[in-house]
């Protein structure tokens, strides 16, 4: 069936993006954290579908085609969000180096789509399949625009601070992870057409 619960989660991610928006740009008294409960929720249905996916045998084309897109959408569109708030560019260490590591993220998220894309068009998408590295990109990255979403000091802490630097560890971890898929790819884009 293709509306199994893994597929609903994922759906439910996607549905989730404007209502995320909303609250982002809303001012009602804690409206970040509302943005932040949603985005948050937006990553857990990220490993529970996968998960139930797995434990359920409920593996469906529609899934592995929605899941991915869910989450780049849910990133780039938190990303984008954060890059435009004029109150968050006023605090963060640099403004400059904060657009360049968004630009970093969503330029490899759309070279190694579009690379997953080629090669199963050539009959190898198992080459490029998710590694350990991009799974440890996408928890970087969730955790960090958490922290940067909210915002807010807890308990003294500098959640931007926090934030920015995971943002900027979880950019390094991404152009290690492209780097790796292309490598894996190298001898199939070195290949000339015959």
């Amino acid at each position: 069936m293709v509306l199994n619960i893994p597929n609903l989660l994922t759906l439910l991610r996607i549905v989730l993006i404007p209502v995320f928006v909303f609250a982002y740009y809303s001012d009602f008294p804690s409206a970040h954290l509302v943005a932040t409960g949603v985005f948050v929720l937006g990553a857990l249905t990220d490993w529970l579908d996968g998960y139930l996916a797995r434990r359920l045998n409920q593996h469906s084309a529609l899934g592995a085609f929605l899941d991915p897109v869910a989450d780049k959408l849910m990133v780039a569109t938190a990303l984008i969000l954060l890059v435009a708030d004029t109150e968050l560019s006023a605090i963060v260490f640099d403004n400059r180096l904060f657009t360049v590591t968004v630009a970093i993220i969503v330029g490899r998220e759309i070279t190694v789509s579009a690379l997953r894309e080629w090669m199963a068009e050539l009959g190898h998408r198992g080459t490029v399949a998710v590694s350990y590295v991009g799974k440890m990109k996408t928890i970087g990255q969730m955790v960090a625009i958490s922290f940067l979403v909210f915002r807010e000091p807890l308990y003294g802490v500098p959640i931007v601070f926090i934030g920015e630097i995971l943002l900027y560890a979880a950019a390094i971890i991404t152009l290690w992870s492209m780097v790796n898929y292309l490598k894996a790819a190298w001898s199939k884009l070195t290949t000339p057409d015959t």
